[in-house]
């Protein structure tokens, strides 16, 4: 018996079933032993930063990129709170493993400081890129790691995650801010 066009149409193709999240009993244990390892990779990331920012806010002349610095360090002391909270909420220890990634981004920033003058505004504009490259490293972490943690089940892993990730993109905005009003202009005057 032949299928007719209508009944081939209907058949040939069954509607995508949405997805929904599972328990983490039902978790593939590869999906679980990467996204563990993937906070291990940013709790690294952050304690590194609580000993970079202070530099970084040192060698800034601008007192409101200064007081963006310090705002930040607190902040990111906590974004480290948080991330030992997520790895109790998973029954996981909190181990930080080197991330490569955020090691090369502040290395790069301290280039930027011994390669800029002291208290000009072109080191500002430096140490606002510097910083940006670390927020954007960290708004693509915490939005792919609450994206795992909602298709995993663990919704309050995922909100405390999306707590830190809207933070990273404040400070990043604030950092886009104090450049456009003003440090770039200053920068852009600056005799050589």
């Amino acid at each position: 018996m032949k299928n007719t066009k209508a009944e081939k149409s209907t058949t040939a193709k069954s509607p995508k079933k949405s997805a929904k999240p599972r328990t983490s009993a039902e978790m593939s244990p590869v999906l679980h032993e990467f996204f563990v390892d993937e906070l291990k990779d940013i709790y690294w990331a952050e304690k590194h930063l609580t000993k970079a920012i202070p530099k970084m806010q040192k060698a800034a002349s601008s007192p409101e990129l200064q007081q963006a610095f310090a705002d930040h360090l607190s902040q990111t002391q906590e974004h480290v709170r948080r991330l030992e909270q997520v790895f109790e909420m998973l029954e996981e220890k909190a181990v930080a493993k080197k991330c490569d990634a955020m090691a090369g981004i502040v290395e790069e920033g301290q280039g930027v400081i011994e390669d800029t003058e002291e208290g000009t505004p072109t080191r500002d504009v430096a140490l606002i890129l510097a910083g940006q490259k670390v927020e954007h490293y960290e708004i693509a972490t915490y939005g792919g790691l609450r994206q795992l943690a909602v298709t995993m089940g663990h919704d309050e892993v995922a909100s405390v995650l999306e707590q830190t990730l809207n933070e990273e993109k404040e400070t990043d905005a604030l950092l886009t801010s104090i450049a456009e009003n003003n440090i770039n202009y200053e920068a852009a005057e600056e005799e050589a």
